[in-house]
């Protein structure tokens, strides 16, 4: 089965992932590609139709989706513009993977997962939201070797990084001046919570959470840092520390179990059987192309009809949820924030 698809944005993203993970899904045929500018589109090199805002009559992203040999799109657009675009899409009928984080806010997201829900989406047109940590053969992994060491005991994430003036990522407007909350806690954040929540599965879903924020590099607001304790709903806490506006460099998500310790770093992955210090340790490296294997699952739930479940919008939706509400905890200065949406 040929799966005709359009992907809508041509920014640094989609050159360096979406497109190479497309060409590289055989039950993809890539159609088109939709920029808000010709001249983006025109950039990417491709010899695909293309359509913009100022392309001329008949090549606006409404043309494109009248097409009938376009029957998914790939939506790689700024966090705010995201959302107009995902429900026209599903209108005419298109499935749509779309970049997380699902929405900029959770009133934005649950709204549209209403719109999902409704009579308004055409030809049981379906959608996935893009989180490529949940597609790591790491994660897959390290969430696997959890299970087989019993009851979680405690866990820790330090992700640790400086974006600097000049990194390729900040340099575009959207980022630079972000109209949304928490700028890079929440566009790259998201990434270490759907890390956490992988690893975690569902015995050790957070319930709770406090959090404390602080903006340590002045072109990063409206906050760069953040610090927080998670509680399960087991009663087990946990800490989750992340920072865009430090000098240390570095990830580590690590998880405590009866009978061992999982922890990931970068794309390695450790397995400790028993106390730390005396237990037998392994290791595991992997090439983690999550990416392409997201596109990939995608094609492949449109092909057999059956939506891939780690693309769940409600799945996004509890990412964005505990983002948000570490987000609120830390201008509250540490109030407590409850959660209701995690799955």
């Amino acid at each position: 089965m040929s799966i005709g698809v359009a992907i809508i944005g041509s920014g640094i993203f989609v050159q360096d992932e979406h497109l190479p993970a497309v060409q590289a899904t055989p039950q993809l045929t890539l159609k088109a590609v939709y920029s808000r500018s010709l001249k983006s589109a025109q950039a990417l090199n491709l010899k695909v139709d293309l359509y913009s805002d100022d392309a001329g009559v008949g090549k606006t992203y409404h043309d494109l989706l009248l097409r009938e040999d376009i029957h998914s799109v790939i939506i790689a657009l700024p966090i705010l513009s995201q959302p107009e675009y995902i429900e026209a899409a599903l209108a005419a009928g298109k499935h749509v993977l779309s970049e997380k984080p699902i929405a900029g806010d959770l009133k934005r997201a649950e709204a549209l997962i209403k719109y999902y829900k409704s009579d308004k989406v055409k030809n049981k047109a379906t959608w996935g939201v893009a989180e490529n940590f949940r597609f790591f053969d790491s994660y897959k992994y390290a969430s696997q070797e959890i299970v087989k060491l019993g009851r979680i005991l405690g866990f820790h994430v330090i992700v640790s990084n400086y974006v600097k003036p000049d990194n390729k990522y900040y340099k575009t407007p959207w980022r630079t001046k972000p109209e949304y909350q928490g700028g890079f806690l929440l566009d790259g954040g998201v990434h270490s919570v759907a890390g956490i929540r992988q690893l975690l599965g569902e015995a050790a879903r957070p319930k709770a959470l406090t959090a404390y924020t602080a903006l340590l590099q002045a072109h990063l607001p409206p906050a760069d840092t953040i610090t927080s304790i998670w509680q399960t709903a087991a009663g087990v806490p946990g800490t989750f520390s992340m920072s865009f506006g430090t000098t240390l460099s570095g990830s580590e998500f690590t998880v405590a179990c009866e009978n061992g310790s999982v922890t990931v770093i970068g794309n390695k992955v450790t397995v400790r059987q028993g106390l730390q210090k005396d237990g037998n340790s392994t290791e595991k490296e992997f090439k983690d192309e999550g990416v392409k294997n997201e596109v990939k699952a995608w094609a492949e739930s449109i092909a057999n009809g059956k939506p891939n479940l780690l693309q769940s919008p409600e799945e996004a939706l509890a990412d964005l949820e505990i983002l948000e509400k570490m987000l609120k905890s830390g201008e509250g200065h540490g109030k407590t924030e409850s959660l209701q949406f995690q799955v």
